[in-house]
């Protein structure tokens, strides 16, 4: 049975060291005869957690894809939601997202204050989540949506005191993102600065493209790694880089300890 306490599991890995691995997948681009072998791969490799969603919506394959991935496995299922219409009381949860790298009003407060009454009745877990939109080198979908700017590569000042912002707003989690298919991921130098501030979890995705940035963006600091457009391309990457996160778990734990 699904953990209907999610950001505990998330908060628990910051305090212990612990590193999580999540498989994100966008119902638009991922053909149902697939989803299976992806879910498969999922369940073996141990992949902690699904997040479900993307910049676009255009078709209508939300509820029915959650209801697949439901019926295969019970990795727990939380929505990444682009815009206020991808929503579904399907999911086990939702990343409340705040774009706080941005100056978009709609996109810091506005499309909340729409769906706000939805969530307040719905049975998801709602995580508040600082977003924050790093440049990965091209123009990503998100940015280019979002009408926003992304922090520079190489503005980890910046990065820094956006996500204290963040974490004083009372927001329970930050993700620092470089968007879908990036050119260059973000950098263990930032990921570290960053998250040796906080004491709320840190998501990274972006361009996470090898099971070897995936372990270095873990021993730089994130708690959770996220990794879609990769394994859209290659879902053998799947087992390889849910090994080298977990491996680093480890890792980081024992050191923990000692």
């Amino acid at each position: 049975m699904v953990n209907n306490n999610l950001y505990t599991q998330f908060l628990e890995a910051k305090q212990t060291g612990g590193k999580k691995f999540v498989v994100l997948i966008d119902p638009d681009k991922v053909r149902l005869g697939k989803i299976s072998k992806v879910l498969e791969m999922s369940v073996e490799a141990g992949v902690d957690y699904f997040f479900i969603g993307g910049s676009l919506v255009v078709n209508d394959m939300l509820d029915y894809v959650l209801k697949s991935m439901k019926e295969m496995c019970n990795i727990p299922m939380i929505l990444f939601p682009g815009n206020s219409f991808q929503l579904s009381y399907k999911a086990d949860g939702l990343l409340f997202l705040s774009l706080i790298s941005g100056r978009n009003a709609d996109l810091l407060i506005g499309k909340h204050v729409i769906t706000a009454p939805f969530l307040k009745v719905s049975p998801l877990e709602i995580i508040s989540t600082g977003y924050m939109l790093i440049d990965g080198g091209i123009m990503t979908s998100v940015q280019y949506m979002s009408n926003t700017n992304p922090i520079p590569a190489n503005k980890e000042d910046i990065a820094l005191c956006t996500a204290l912002a963040g974490e004083m707003l009372g927001l329970k989690q930050i993700y620092m993102d470089a968007g879908s298919g990036a050119k260059n991921p973000i950098s263990e130098s930032m990921i570290n600065t960053v998250s040796g501030a906080l004491n709320i979890p840190l998501i990274v995705g972006g361009g996470i493209s090898t099971p070897e940035k995936a372990a270095a963006n873990a021993k730089a600091g994130a708690d959770i790694i996220v990794v879609g457009n990769a394994i859209e391309k290659d879902p053998q990457l799947i087992r390889d880089m849910a090994s080298a996160v977990h491996e680093q778990s480890n890792t980081t734990k024992k050191a923990a300890l000692q």
